[in-house]
This record gives C-alpha cells, structure tokens and sequence, in this order.
C-alpha cells in the first residue's frame, strides 16, 4: 500500500511517500480502505516532535478515518465487509494512523456511517476527533445540563464549532468567542445564541454583559495559554471548567477561590493506554445519532488536499488562516 510517512521531526517538509506492506486485521479489529481523514492540531504536534507519543519511525499519522471496510479479524460479529465507517482510530503511539490505502482499525472506535446522514463519506472524515474531543469535555466531564448557560471558545475552530452544536443539541444557552465579524456569522448559523469579539470585549465586560456578572455555569477552553487565565475568570463560582490545552503554567489562585472544577481532555489516552476503550462506542453512538438526526456538520476550509499533499495542509494550519477543519482525500 502507498503511505505518507515522516521519518524524522521537522516541518511540513518532512512528510514522504513510501510503499508498506498492506496490514492484516487482528481479533477484535477490521481494516479499512480510507477514502479520507481530516488534519487536528495535535498531527503538526507529533509531526514537529512537540508530543511524542507517534507510531515508530516511519510513522504514518492522522486518527480520523472515514473509509469502507474490506476484510474482518477474528471475533468481529458488529461489522461486515462493505460497511462505510467513521472513527478516531489511530496516529498514535502502537496504531497506524490514516495516511495510507488501508489502515487497522479497532472495532471499539469506528461507528458504521448512519443510512440517513445527509454528509458524504468524505465529510464525515472531518467529525471524529472534534466531535469525541468536545462530547468528552461537556457531556462526559462537564456534565452540561439542559438550560445551562455555556461558554464555548473560539466557535469557528474544529472542536469549538462541533461543541456548539453539542450543546444546543442537548439544550443549553450557547455563548461563543470568536475574532472576527465574520467569523461571528458562522458562529451564529452554527447555533451560537451570543456571540463575543474577544478583540473587543473584556472578560469582564461580556460576563457582565451577558451573565451579569454571574459567570457561566460550563465554560470550555479549546484555546489554552493565557486563555485559561480568562477561562477561569469567566466561570461563574462553583462551576465547571473545560480545557483541551494546559501545557503551560498558572496561578490557580482564582480556581480555587471560585471553587471550580478544572477537568482536562486529552483524547488519545484511550488509544494511547487502553483506559477508557470500552467507553467508546457510546460516544460513537451519540456522534452517529446527531449525524442520522441531521444535528452536526463539519465546518470546512475551503482548502481541501489529496493525502500526497498532506504537508501543505500542514502548512496551512500552522499558518492560521484556516476555518474550521482541513479535509485530507485519498486520491
């Protein structure tokens, strides 16, 4: 099978192609022809060496996988040949990621793509990661709550637009932040009740503004850095705090003042460790029961690149300038 590897840390350069043996499923696993995968920060992470919990050198990376399986191990009675799937499923340490004609795929974390879902198998490649990534932060740690008022930062990043479609998928006030006009609109066609300027506003300004004065009830930090810092100040006291990025270093002072609860998500630990795979296809469930009720949609750049050119997909997220999630298709 054809495959883009990196051999070694680097930049977006460092991605080649090379020719690998076509992998055979084990029990409880099938394998799966990719037809697509999308791009999540935490790929330009392992690719620069940033984290390093990656396959072996020459590592194949990407989770998200959207493809059709084509043979099935031992002990797998759920899935058949032909079934079109979805999942979060390697591109880390001990799992070949999706950058390749066939990847292996346990069958705890791939979900069949429901009869009834209005995206393509294509579109359904960008949902996985985002999708668990935001489930696990409000459903599963945040406990969100039907009429809670929630704080969602940056609203038109890949895991901050899928959570606001979470979370008025389960009733709650939605609040997001975002830096542009632009940007604000979006945010708005994606369910946003409120939408803040963070340029343009103070913390102080639209928890007065909005809460008055109160804080939110569940506030989820996709950003991380000094948004944490803000993240805290905008919780209201005795609430709930999200975060997807705390490599970095805080005076927890006002945390303990306010007496929140600080619950980080780091989603590859299931693939990673073992802990927590059987709680998977219940999320799955849930991320297949939206896309079948028509209640979740990627927000895609308008960038979309063949797997050959996975390193100016790379270079395009590092870059910024991208909205919402890349698209990577097997072509």
């Amino acid at each position: 099978m054809q495959a883009m590897v990196i051999e070694q840390y680097g930049g977006p350069e460092v991605f080649v192609e090379r020719e690998l043996d076509t992998p055979a499923p084990g029990r409880g696993q099938v394998r799966i022809k990719v037809v697509a995968s999308s791009i999540n920060p935490i790929e330009t992470k392992l690719r620069s060496g940033l984290v390093k919990s990656h396959p072996d050198f020459p590592a194949i990376l990407n989770g998200d996988v959207a493809g059709v399986i084509d043979a099935i191990g031992d002990g797998v009675s759920d899935f058949s040949v032909g079934d079109e799937v979805l999942g979060c499923a390697g591109g880390v340490k001990g799992w070949q990621g999706a950058l390749a004609d066939f990847m292996i795929a346990d069958t705890r974390v791939i979900v069949k793509r429901p009869s009834l879902a209005a995206l393509t198998l294509e579109e359904c490649a960008a949902l996985p990661l985002v999708f668990l990534t935001a489930w696990t932060a409000l459903v599963s740690r945040g406990q969100i709550k039907e009429g809670e008022h929630v704080l969602i930062h940056a609203g038109t990043g890949g895991v901050g637009h899928v959570a606001i479609q979470i979370a008025k998928y389960l009733g709650a006030k939605v609040a997001t932040t975002v830096s542009s006009d632009e940007k604000a609109e979006l945010a708005g066609q994606l369910g946003a009740d409120e939408v803040i300027n963070y340029r343009e506003e103070a913390v102080s300004e639209y928890v007065a503004r909005l809460t008055s004065g109160r804080g939110f009830d569940l506030v989820f930090d996709t950003v991380g850095g000094d948004n944490l810092d803000r993240s805290i100040e905008a919780t209201a006291t005795s609430g709930r705090l999200c975060s997807i990025n705390t490599r970095s270093t805080h005076d927890l002072t006002q945390l303990h003042a306010k007496n929140l609860s600080l619950h980080v998500i780091f989603r590859s630990v299931p693939l990673l460790t073992g802990i927590g795979m059987d709680d998977q296809p219940e999320l799955l469930n849930a991320l297949s029961e939206m896309l079948e009720a028509g209640a979740v949609r990627p927000l895609l750049d308008e960038h979309q690149f063949s797997f050959r050119d996975v390193a100016k997909a790379h270079a395009l997220i590092e870059s910024g300038d991208a909205l919402g999630k890349i698209l990577l298709v097997n072509r």
